[in-house]
């Protein structure tokens, strides 16, 4: 069965969250979400997940300095998965911010309190 682009970015963003909690291989993480080995996996998901992981502290200052009133430690893990996973596809420049964004809302839309995608949806189109 073929994954869809939305299903796909979940389990990137799912691997993430994974690996902010747990600290393991980002790539045994990519395998646990997505149940496929990695020559199964999207390559485009594999290096959004991969980046974020690389360059989570860097990741993190750019949404620190957008956030108001607000700091990225204080953000809860899932938040800041799909936040890192955002920069790192606009990183890549593979796919239109306005898809990226779109995404990201929907993810958090599904997986965060109520009100949260308003801060994803702010925080990644001023980035």
């Amino acid at each position: 069965m073929m994954m869809t682009r939305s299903d796909s970015r979940e389990n990137a963003m799912i691997a993430v969250y994974q690996y902010l909690l747990v600290n393991r291989d980002i790539d045994e993480l990519l395998q646990d979400a997505f149940g496929a080995e990695l020559a199964d996996i999207d390559p485009y998901f594999i290096d959004v997940a991969r980046n974020s992981a690389e360059k989570e502290q860097e990741y993190s200052t750019y949404i620190d300095r957008v956030l108001t009133d607000w700091t990225y430690d204080r953000l809860g893990t899932i938040e800041k998965a799909i936040l890192l996973n955002g920069c790192s596809e606009f990183a890549l420049k593979q796919v239109a911010a306005a898809v990226i964004i779109d995404e990201s809302v929907e993810l958090a839309k599904k997986y965060c309190d109520e009100d949260t995608y308003k801060l994803i949806n702010r925080v990644l189109d001023i980035i």
